[in-house]
């Protein structure tokens, strides 16, 4: 119940109780937050308070909002990247690629929804691909889920002349994704160069990955090369919440 002389707003009073049942565990990571109508009735409140008393909620990153489903406790579990041996021929074959591995090792359900459209290359981009700035590049824009709340945010360019009349312009590239498709058409990959950097994110970003006033993500960028070039540059912002990163490198 709202203490309606403590000269705290409602709203913020509702946030704070709501809060506690986070941090205690009574609302438990990836369960469900009562409804907008059981909360009124709970705390015998107005919608538009019970909103920004949940606005107060996901700006603090204590909740997230999943279309059609609700809002939900955020899960706090990491999701850890190992840099060696995600993008091997082995774990692409198993499906356990990317971000398929990341599911297998954390233990939860994947959801990617991919928009495929093709653009002209910026001077940045074309600089990463060795192709002249202008020239046309295929884009795999992605969307990322874990347990259905958005984790990682992918954009993957690659040069035109490698993709037109392939099915990596499908939206569904199959098993193996991209990558197993270049070198099925003959674009073995050599090595992967990776730059990881921190910063804040855009509003896009901070709308998409439901971030808390504040939060910094990681910026990644991975570019994928054959012994004779380079054939994709895929920048990925993930939720530094959600990630570490782990490497595994050989002494030698």
């Amino acid at each position: 119940m709202v203490d309606r002389t403590s000269g705290v707003p409602a709203y913020r009073q509702i946030a704070d109780d709501l809060r506690s049942q986070i941090e205690s565990g009574q609302l438990a990571p990836g369960s469900p937050l009562p409804s907008e109508r059981d909360l009124v009735e709970t705390y015998d409140a107005s919608r538009p308070t019970i909103r920004e008393a949940v606005k107060l909620l996901r700006n603090s990153g204590l909740v997230v909002a999943q279309h059609g489903r609700g809002v939900f406790v955020r899960s706090h579990n990491l999701v850890t990247r190992l840099a060696r041996t995600r993008l091997s021929r082995s774990a692409r074959a198993e499906n356990k690629g990317a971000f398929m591995g990341d599911a297998a090792a954390g233990d939860f359900v994947p959801n990617v929804s991919v928009e495929v459209r093709v653009e002209a290359a910026d001077e940045r981009i074309a600089d990463l691909l060795n192709i002249r700035p202008g020239a046309e590049v295929l884009v795999r824009d992605r969307v990322m889920r874990a347990d259905n709340v958005v984790a990682q945010l992918a954009v993957s360019r690659l040069p035109r002349d490698l993709t037109q009349g392939t099915v990596i312009e499908d939206v569904d590239t199959g098993p193996g994704g991209v990558y197993a498709r270049l070198e099925d058409s003959g674009h073995v990959l050599d090595h992967f160069d990776v730059f990881v950097s921190a910063r804040m994110p855009t509003v896009e970003e901070k709308s998409l990955l439901q971030l808390a006033e504040g939060s910094p993500v990681m910026a990644v960028t991975r570019v994928a090369n054959t012994a004779d070039r380079p054939v994709e540059v895929n920048d990925i912002v993930l939720d530094a919440n959600r990630y570490e990163l782990h490497y595994q490198l050989a002494a030698d």
